[in-house]
This record gives C-alpha cells, structure tokens and sequence, in this order.
C-alpha cells in the first residue's frame, strides 16, 4: 500500500516510438530535450513538454547500445553499436561527422564534459579507445584493461580519468593523459554494470548484478579503511545502471526486476521505489533541476517520473525523522524539505529553489586532501 501511495504522487509521462528496446537515455538542451538510442539501429531526439518525436537518426545498422551529448557541446552527440562502429553525428542535419571502429561490438561509449573527447570499448578484445571528438583521431589505447567485456566507461568530472566496470567484476580508473590504471576497486560479487561519479567528486558509485550499490568516498578515502557502504534490499534482481543527481544528494538506480529506486546519498538510505515499466529497466538519468528522471527500457518506451512531490510522501517523511532529520517548509514554494539538525537553522529554501537560483558549480576534486584518495598505484540473475 505504501508504494502505490506513492505511485499517486510521482507523475509519470509515458514517451513511445521506438521499435525495439530502448538502451541509453538522457536530459539535454537544458533539459527540454531527451537524446535516446535503441535496438532498432535509431538514435531519437524527443520533445520534454509534448514527449513528440523531433528527429530520428538512423545511425547504426544494428543495435544502438548508446549516445551521449556532452553539456558543454549540444549540436554533436556520439553513438555506439553492434556494427562495431563509433559515430559523432551533427544534431541539426542528421550528417555523421565522423566514425570510428572497433574490431567487437561497441559495448559502451562516453564523452567528455568539456566536449572534446569520446571514449568506446569493445567486447571483443576488451580494448579502450579515446577518440578527438573534434577530429575522430584515435588519441589513445588501453589493451588488457579487462579480463571480459567492458559495460561501462565514464569520464570523471574534470575530464582528467576514465573510469570503466566491467563484467570481470572490477572497476578501474584510467589516467587519460598516461594511460596508466591508477586505481581498481573490486567489491562487488557479480557483474558490475556501470558507474557514476557526483559531479562534485566527493561520491562514486558502481552497481551491479549482485542486486547492490557500491558508495565511495573518494574525497576523504574513507573506503579504503573502512570499505564502501552498500546499499541494497530495494532490488530483487540485477541493477543495471545508477546516476546522481546534479547536486550528489540523490542516487537513481533501475534494474532488470523493473524497479526504479531513488536513494539518499548522504544517509544512505532508500527514499523510494517506483514500477511502470514491463520489461527491464536499461538506463536512468535525473534531469539539471532533478525534479525529473528520465528512463529507457527493453519494453521499447522512455518514461519520465516527476520527483517535485516526492518529499510531501508520509513515508518519506517519517523516515526523515526517524534518522533525526529537520522538517522544514520551503519559503518559496511552501513544500516541506529536509536538513540536518545541525545545519545553519537560516536554511529555509528546498533544493529544488536553490538550484533555479544559481548555475550549479563543479568542485575541483583534485585539492590537496581529495588526491589522496586516488593512490598512483592501485590498492591491493539469479
């Protein structure tokens, strides 16, 4: 009963027009588009009021398993596929302005938050590629990275490492100017299926098959004595992907038991879960003003989920305060809002308020104390 209280509160938009299942999806053009690739070979650019199609891209002649639109360059998007391809394609005119290949399927593809670099991985000989996303010169190789096929592969924050999981159930972090694998972390019982980092370089996250979410804090290195916290119990079939949320104070993960799960980071605790797909959940992303997420799955359709009445749940609040949480009314949009007892009392505007008033602001992770905690050499379905 709790959870279909919940289901009343959180809005659902339902965007359909693939013909296969959907494997990647995301915010962009300031959220008021959504970039989506899909198993049947088309990459599409949705309208966020109206969930129209605005423009299919037919960019693969197999599967899609993803495309990526850096924030910082909006007219270019990079996909991946099964014709073992890496395309950047010009969003206005549908041209494909370069390509690139790999000797296996394209397993996962990244770019960078500057614009400038893409990053793929094959499944064949588990290699790394980096790639000019100006240019489609390959800029860099990784070999013998992985022992098995690689599923996801990031760019860190300020652009400086590449970070991939892969289903040998480790995950490295990769020194994009050396090449050199400067950390590995390997918690996880099963195939990790991707990872992410908060933009302000104090959280990463891994999920994986084992049905968990891995937290790390790599700003103080804390894991490294005292291990990751886990998060768990919420998903009773392998995870698929996680994201947070501009801020870092949420985490999304999806998974192929079809539920969708919001958790607090800084608690670590599950805030809520959500269904409304029929088939595995492939990709999850909250939107700059995380009021919204964004999902892709195998059922062929993308579903948004509006988040700005999640903190008015009972339940949701009843666990705030049971954690001795604050319960506060936001002065400008009058919702309740949670903070720690021991913060500024002064605080009185929710996050969604303070994100609309300012332009958020990536922290450069790299200060004294936070390198730390990147050693130059790495540590030690049902």
């Amino acid at each position: 009963m709790v959870e279909r209280a919940m289901m009343r509160l959180i809005r659902q938009r339902l965007i359909e027009g693939h013909q296969d299942g959907v494997n990647s999806v995301e915010f962009c053009f300031d959220d008021q588009k959504i970039l989506s690739a899909s198993t049947d070979g088309t990459c599409r650019l949705w309208d966020f009021d109206s969930g129209n199609e605005d423009k299919c891209y037919n960019t693969h002649d197999q599967h899609v398993t993803a495309a990526r639109m850096s924030r910082q360059n909006r007219f270019r998007f990079v996909s991946a596929g099964w014709d073992k391809k890496v395309c950047m394609w010009d969003v206005e005119t549908g041209q494909c302005l370069w390509s690139g290949s790999h000797k296996g399927i394209v397993s996962c593809v990244g770019i960078s938050n500057d614009g400038s670099s893409v990053v793929s991985a094959s499944d064949l000989d588990f290699t790394l590629k980096v790639w000019d996303a100006n240019t489609g010169q390959m800029t860099r190789e990784v070999k013998d990275l992985h022992t098995s096929t690689l599923t996801s592969c990031n760019f860190s924050p300020n652009d400086d490492r590449i970070v991939t999981t892969s289903m040998d159930m480790s995950t490295k972090f990769i020194d994009l100017k050396t090449g050199a694998n400067v950390l590995t972390l390997g918690d996880h019982i099963n195939i990790i299926s991707g990872c992410d980092m908060a933009r302000n370089g104090r959280w990463f996250a891994t999920c994986s098959w084992d049905k968990t979410i891995k937290l790390f804090d790599i700003a103080t290195g804390s894991y490294r004595s005292q291990g990751p916290i886990t998060l768990s119990k919420y998903h009773e079939g392998c995870i698929s992907s996680c994201h947070f949320s501009p801020d870092g104070s949420m985490l999304v993960s999806g998974g192929y038991d079809l539920n969708l799960v919001i958790w607090d980071v800084e608690n670590a605790i599950h805030k809520l879960k959500l269904q409304g797909h029929s088939d595995w959940i492939e990709d999850v992303r909250f939107n700059e003003g995380q009021d919204w997420l964004v999902t892709a799955s195998k059922d062929s359709t993308i579903r948004l989920w509006n988040l700005e009445e999640a903190d008015m749940i009972p339940a949701v609040l009843e666990t705030k305060k049971s954690l001795g949480l604050k319960i506060l009314t936001c002065t400008n949009c009058q919702k309740p809002f949670s903070i720690q007892t021991v913060e500024d009392s002064r605080t009185t505007i929710c996050v969604f308020c303070r994100m609309e008033e300012r332009q958020y602001t990536v922290i450069d992770y790299h200060s004294d104390s936070q390198n730390e905690s990147l050693p130059a050499s790495p540590p030690g379905e049902d």
